[in-house]
C-alpha cells in the first residue's frame, strides 16, 4: 500500500507525520506547506484528543473515495504537545469510548480496504491498544 499523498509520512519505522516548521517563527503546522517558508519537520507520534466528532453520514463523492458500505467513524483534533494540532480519524476505539484528553498514537489505515490498490491515511488509536 502507498500513502494517499507524497511527503505525508517519514520513512522510519514506525513512521511519523511530516509537518512543517516556519523558518522564521518556529511555528509548526500540518501538513507541511509547499514552498521555502516551511522546513519539513517530523511530528511526535503520541498526543491527546483535543476535540472530536462522529462522522455519521457518508461524505459527498467526489472527493470521498471510501467504501460504499459506510459506517460511522470518529474524527478528532489530536494535540501533539508543544507542536501542533492534527485532524485525523480515530481507529480501534468504540464511538462511545472516545474522550477528550484520551492518549492516542499515530497509525496508518487504508482509506478503502476493499479497493484494488488501497491507499494509506493517517489515523490515531488509543495508546493502550498499541501496547496490548
Amino acid at each position: 500500500m502507498r500513502p494517499i499523498a507524497e511527503g505525508l509520512f517519514t520513512d522510519e519505522i514506525p513512521p511519523r507525520l511530516i509537518g512543517g516548521r516556519d523558518r522564521q517563527t518556529g511555528r509548526v503546522v500540518f501538513p507541511c506547506p509547499p514552498g521555502d517558508r516551511f522546513a519539513p519537520y517530523p511530528l511526535k507520534r503520541e498526543g491527546t484528543v483535543w476535540s472530536f466528532t462522529i462522522q455519521r453520514f457518508r461524505p459527498k463523492s467526489p472527493p470521498y473515495q471510501g467504501p460504499e458500505a459506510f459506517e460511522p467513524f470518529p474524527v478528532a483534533y489530536v494535540e501533539l504537545a508543544d507542536e501542533t494540532i492534527v485532524e485525523a480519524r480515530l481507529t480501534q476505539v468504540g464511538l462511545e469510548d472516545v474522550k477528550i484528553g484520551m492518549a492516542v498514537e499515530l497509525t496508518q489505515i487504508p482509506l478503502d480496504p476493499d479497493a484494488a490498490d488501497p491507499v494509506l491515511i493517517h489515523a490515531f488509536k488509543p495508546v493502550a491498544e498499541a501496547r496490548a
